[in-house]
């Protein structure tokens, strides 16, 4: 069910950016909504689910972006794997802890697409396009992760537990 449900509203949300990103004038930067829902699936989900929604959802991000296939498919992945790994560490199961995460990921997700960029450019050099603008692109991705915590909450409702502390 929650494949299901992440993968719907992945595909909601890609849709609502690519108007919003479009009429708000941004060239520069874009609202990344999808790895908010990574984080999401890395910190809640169980591994088998979550790696097939991560690949499901950076597939459409795939098909929706026009970068190059296969990149965002392969990073949505990683960035589960990778926040699967740091959850283990951290407790985020409030909102601020998920928007630091959601912004970690944001940052190590822009730092790979320009790394796997440079790597597979057939003329050598990185793609800035995707480092350009990222400092607002991370502070617009944070503050979109956290208007959509509470909708992931209710996705998740039983893991409420009550609040011991940052780390575990």
């Amino acid at each position: 069910m929650r494949f299901l449900a992440t993968t719907g509203i992945a595909l909601f949300l890609l849709s609502l950016e690519s108007v919003v990103v479009k009429y708000l004038g941004f060239s520069v930067t874009r609202i990344d909504v999808t790895v908010a829902i990574l984080v999401f699936l890395g910190l809640r989900a169980n591994t088998l689910e979550g790696a097939f929604s991560s690949f499901a959802i950076g597939y459409l991000l795939d098909v929706m972006s026009g970068k190059p296939t296969g990149l965002y498919t392969f990073l949505a992945v990683l960035i589960f794997v990778l926040v699967r790994l740091a959850g283990t560490l951290v407790d985020a199961r409030s909102a601020g802890m998920f928007v630091l995460f959601v912004a970690a990921a944001d940052i190590g997700h822009g730092l790979l697409v320009v790394l796997f960029g440079w790597m597979t450019s057939p003329s050598g050099t990185a793609p800035m396009w995707a480092l350009s603008g990222s400092l607002v692109h991370v502070a617009i991705t944070s503050a979109a992760a956290y208007f959509m915590w509470p909708v992931f909450r209710r996705l998740d409702p039983a893991t409420d537990r009550p609040q011991i502390g940052a780390l575990r």
